[in-house]
């Protein structure tokens, strides 16, 4: 009987040590920031936006280039290819897009450009709906809700615009040194001014200072890393599969630009509501992230969080009690 208490103590000591270390890791922040990523359902929500930003939100850019001045297209394309991470023969297709400004803009019109605005706006939303579960932020459709996207489209084709200016006009080990830092600055503004609108300006403007620094850096870093693996991604690509290659590494490329948003918007979330001296450090003296008269959020999941969560895969029982919708 002796030996065979002994594997049993064991077992039981392992047990009690495994639930010891869980219930340590799961008051942490990175817990918290992982259940947040669950509880978005981050697979199914990168590739949905990932999705819509290729057949939406870039071809946008290259209409709206076209009825721009030329220093500022080139500027767009500058910005454009060097986050793709574009070059060789893909390179010169993006390039001969951007080019034939003329051949576009006959082909589109103005009414056509002002129905690409709006279908880009398809994107904007998907990209809403992540803010708005990553905070539990409930669903409003006020008039002005409507004009949040098309400011944001507005916003980041000016931060391309003068992204693409400021590399061309520095040059050298100090230029380029001068221009990272810039880069890095504009990254983090562009995707501060993200998250207010797109959180419909019902988070305080300090809150969400996080998740513009979180999800500019990784974004940042993302796109110079694009420039080491991105070539022969598309290279390989387009000797297996031609054109659809190069359209299946692009969107390669924007799944994990769509993931880098979703990681920078519940990190962002989570730092902001903690109860301890990070989340007064991210606040600052209010009590709260959210601005005073705005809803409360919406109650958290009662169930358990499962890794099948981040696909989207639930069953109908797995609904009920179900909090942010």
């Amino acid at each position: 009987m002796s030996l065979l208490r002994r594997p049993i103590e064991g077992v039981r000591s392992l047990q009690a040590t495994t639930n010891l270390l869980r219930g340590r890791v799961e008051h942490t922040l990175v817990w918290r920031i992982w259940e947040r990523l669950l509880e978005t359902e981050f697979v199914d929500r990168s590739i949905a936006l990932a999705a819509k930003a290729f057949v939406s939100f870039f071809p946008l850019v290259i209409v709206i280039a076209a009825f721009m001045p030329d220093d500022i297209r080139r500027s767009i394309f500058t910005t454009v290819t060097s986050r793709l991470g574009l070059g060789g023969h893909a390179l010169s297709t993006a390039k001969e897009a951007f080019a034939s400004s003329k051949d576009v803009r006959r082909a589109t019109g103005l009414l056509g450009l002002v129905f690409t605005i709006f279908y880009a706006s398809s994107f904007t939303t998907a990209m809403q709906r992540v803010y708005l579960r990553a905070w539990r932020r409930p669903r409003s459709s006020t008039a002005v809700n409507y004009v949040r996207g098309p400011a944001w489209l507005g916003a980041i084709l000016v931060y391309f615009a003068l992204l693409g200016a400021t590399r061309s006009a520095l040059s050298g080990p100090p230029g380029t040194a001068a221009f990272l830092i810039v880069s890095l600055a504009g990254a983090f503004v562009l995707w501060w001014l993200t998250a207010s609108l797109m959180l419909r300006g019902q988070v305080r403007p300090r809150a969400l200072v996080a998740s513009g620094v979180l999800t500019g850096f990784a974004m940042s870093v993302y796109a110079a890393a694009s420039n080491l693996w991105m070539p022969g991604v598309v290279e390989s690509h387009q000797q297996q599969f031609g054109f659809f290659g190069v359209a299946l590494a692009l969107v390669t490329w924007f799944s994990g630009a769509a993931l880098c948003i979703v990681i920078g918007a519940c990190a962002g979330s989570v730092l902001a509501e903690d109860t301890g001296v990070v989340g007064r450090w991210v606040r600052g003296v209010a009590e709260s992230p959210l601005v005073p008269g705005a809803a409360p959020a919406l109650p958290s999941p009662t169930r358990v969080l499962r890794l099948v969560d981040a696909l989207g895969m639930r069953s109908d029982d797995d609904d009920v009690n179900e909090g942010p919708p």
